[in-house]
């Protein structure tokens, strides 16, 4: 098939002026002296271009590089860490899981339904450019409060976007997080994580290997969307970006897409591909120049014989668009036709457009001319920023005023973070692919793998900006045991981490520093689990007019459930509510503060990584032993959060004593790792045993009984005396003001 056919070249040839502006390139003057030396001449404008996006913060990790190598991207079972589209680790009887997560912020602040669409799109392409076939999705989304106009427009969009794509390409959202906060108004963030699978001896990679192999441009044709792309995402939002910024932003086709998955995987079943990479930010000369670099090779690109949906496209439109998808295959030339012929089959567009070659340069030809030659490996290895970090300051003394606790609760209930997300996730399909033993609204998601049945996958995605405002190091380590605890309470033992870590501008020094202990507590408590960090995204610039969000680490968790069968059925007998593990009770960073505080306080505590592990391995054993009914972990709320979550869940009243002073902290704290499970009392003393085992602290709160939710303290004087249907009426008012 051929495209419409290109005009001549008469424009991208002409060499840039000298010394090109900062505005007018989106390199500094320093980075453009620098491609100067290294090229020993000027870049023509076409060149200038490719460097600006490949340049980019989003592409190059200009600033982020060397922190990120402080992550632990080693373990039992990984067959590729990050560096490649996505991570690959293997879960036995042959078979691989692949993890990988992305942002998509800046396009969903000026296009939410696109943006977040094909946020959605590029990161399945991801897991299908490792060979895997793409099983289930996550997503974790932020925005300004819902009471304010933009933010619910944008919250809608965002959600209608992920459920526009995900539902119509068959792959199922089984999963997710809401957050809030005025910070995020003027820049949602919309984190997509992307669960694959592929057998291990059909791993494949994104490399342009050997000299004398052919690329096969396959997929959708290009347009001029999404054109700039990566460098947008690499510069601050301002109050024109949602009216200038739209051509940045690409347009997906879910049904294209879903042709894109069967013709690809039919295709690595030839066993006739050498090399795989989505055409994502940066387009074709992103995907050709990563290819080269990874393999020490070189390409050529004839971009005559790029297949195109509109006419006129220059050179550089065409090599760095970022319509959505399109796949570069790397191919012998006697494949070709065989290759071609499976997409053709599926109504997609098949095209040879250059060839590999051993001189390790980046060229493209237009018509016969020759508008781009360079080194692969310099238009790929950005100079690196330093910035020198300074602390930030500790937030304000927190300053609280007087709230009744049951005010206090209901209105903590109908907060976005806490509130039900029914009205979410319903948008989405999933129970496509008949997988999901463990649906929406629980700690984890849990799908079933008959490929090496009984065993299952938990998958959950965890956030909390207002930990990491007040201990960006201590936030960012009790993110990622607040994610082992919901794998923990679906009975599973933690694989991989993927993440996505959202900053503001990283030329400010307190943005990098922030970002940089955020890093070290990902770092210190994946160390302390045994659990390696297999890929992820840094998302910089992450501001608009009114300021910058909060830092927003989040962490998507995969593991292994041994027995899918072991997922809890809860029997309607007398059940007991029994706490698992401890916590000071301090307020910084919780929701409580947010609410009815001066500040997010100072003080927060950071959790003991030793404690929270045998905590969590107590409870992973319990779940799988079925010695406790259902286990849900503390975290946004607090513990009385946690407790009518488990009443909502069950549907049953319950009545509870707490072991000492029924202050606000013992109510609303969210420090350390904590589960609240619910057991049979014949169970208990197996629960007990277990607890003692593990050198972990228990403590009986209560029973389930009726339809009010009561707390009392040792004194039994009542703190919260509530019925069920108004906790409930609370809970189901998303983003609305409750008592």
């Amino acid at each position: 098939m051929t495209g419409i056919a290109h005009a001549p070249p008469r424009v991208g040839v002409e060499v840039a002026p000298e010394g090109a502006p900062a505005g007018a390139s989106g390199l500094s003057p320093e980075e453009y002296a620098a491609v100067g030396a290294a090229l020993r001449r000027a870049p023509n404008t076409v060149e200038l271009r490719c460097f600006a996006v490949m340049w980019s913060e989003h592409c190059a990790y200009k600033h982020s590089r060397e922190v990120l190598r402080r992550l632990p991207t080693r373990g039992a079972g990984v067959l590729q860490g990050p560096g490649e589209n996505a991570g690959v680790v293997e879960i036995g009887g042959g078979w691989a899981l692949v993890w990988k997560m992305e942002s998509h912020n800046h396009p969903s602040a000026v296009d939410p339904y696109n943006g977040a669409a094909t946020g959605v799109g590029g990161i399945i392409r991801d897991v299908l450019a490792m060979g895997a076939r793409p099983i289930a999705l996550l997503d974790s989304l932020r925005c300004g409060p819902l009471d304010d106009a933009r933010s619910r427009r944008l919250l809608a969009g965002i959600v209608g976007g992920i459920a526009g794509y995900g539902n119509s390409i068959g792959v199922p959202t089984v999963g997710g997080e809401l957050a809030v906060d005025p910070g995020y108004r003027d820049n949602p963030l919309v984190n997509v994580a992307c669960l694959g699978l592929v057998r291990t001896d059909r791993v494949v990679r994104g490399r342009a290997d050997p000299p004398g192999a052919v690329l096969l441009y396959a997929g959708a044709r290009t347009g001029r969307d999404g054109i700039g792309g990566a460098a947008f995402a690499s510069a601050v939002l301002d109050e024109r970006a949602e009216y200038e910024d739209r051509a940045a932003v690409q347009i997906g086709d879910p049904f294209a897409g879903k042709c894109l998955i069967e013709a690809t995987l039919q295709a690595l079943e030839t066993g006739r591909v050498r090399g795989v990479q989505d055409m994502g930010a940066g387009g074709l000369a992103c995907a050709a120049a990563e290819m080269a670099a990874r393999a020490d090779t070189g390409v050529v690109l004839d971009l005559y014989r790029v297949p195109l949906r509109e006419r006129d496209m220059a050179p550089h439109e065409v090599l760095l668009s970022e319509s959505q998808e399109r796949m570069l295959l790397v191919t012998s030339p006697e494949d070709v036709e065989i290759l071609a012929a499976v997409y053709r089959r599926w109504g997609l567009e098949a095209e040879v457009v250059g060839r590999v070659t051993d001189d390790g340069r980046f060229r493209a030809q237009f018509d016969d001319a020759l508008v781009v030659d360079l080194p692969a490996d310099l238009l790929t290895h950005a100079p690196a920023r330093h910035v020198d970090p300074v602390p930030v300051p500790d937030p304000a003394p927190l300053a609280a005023r007087g709230i009744a606790a049951e005010h206090a609760l209901l209105r903590l209930l109908a907060t976005a973070e806490l509130a039900g997300k029914a009205p979410i996730y319903e948008q989405y399909d999933h129970m496509v692919q008949v997988r999901t033993v463990v649906r929406p609204g629980r700690d984890a998601a849990v799908l079933r793998l008959p490929e090496v049945a009984p065993a299952g996958l938990a998958l959950t995605v965890d956030g909390n900006g207002r930990w990491c405002a007040v201990d960006p190091y201590g936030g960012a380590l009790a993110t990622v045991l607040e994610a082992a605890a919901n794998l923990a309470c679906a009975g599973a033992v933690p694989l991989a981490v993927t993440d996505c870590l959202n900053f503001a501008s990283p030329e400010d020094p307190q943005v990098f520093w922030t970002f940089a202990r955020a890093v070290e507590g990902i770092a210190d408590a994946c160390r302390a689990l045994g659990v390696p960090v297999v890929g992820g995204n840094v998302s910089f610039y992450n501001e608009g007019p009114a300021g910058p969000i909060l830092p927003t680490p989040v962490v998507a968790m995969v593991g292994l459930v041994p027995d899918v069968t072991t997922a809890p059925t809860v029997p309607q007998d007398d059940n007991l509510l029994v706490l698992l593990g401890a916590a000071d009770s301090g307020l910084g960073g919780s929701l409580y503060a947010r609410e009815f505080c001066s500040s997010l306080a100072p003080g927060f505590h950071r959790p003991n990584l030793h404690t929270a592990g045998r905590t969590l391995s107590c409870v992973r054993e319990a779940v799988q032993r079925r010695a406790v009914a259902l286990a849900h972990d503390v975290s946004d709320g607090g513990l009385a959060a946690a407790l009518v979550e488990c009443c909502l869940i069950l549907d049953r009243g319950a009545s509870v004593t707490l072991p000492g002073p029924v202050d606000t902290g013992a109510l609303f704290g969210e420090e350390g790792t904590r589960v609240v499970c619910v057991v049979s009392p014949d169970d208990l003393t197996e629960l007990q045993s277990l607890a003692a085992t593990h050198d972990v602290p228990l403590s009986v709160l209560g029973h389930l009984e009726g339809d009010r939710f009561r707390i009392a303290g040792p004194d039994e004087r009542v703190a919260v005396d509530l019925s069920l249907g108004r906790l409930r009426r609370a809970w189901m008012s998303l983003g609305c003001e409750a008592g």
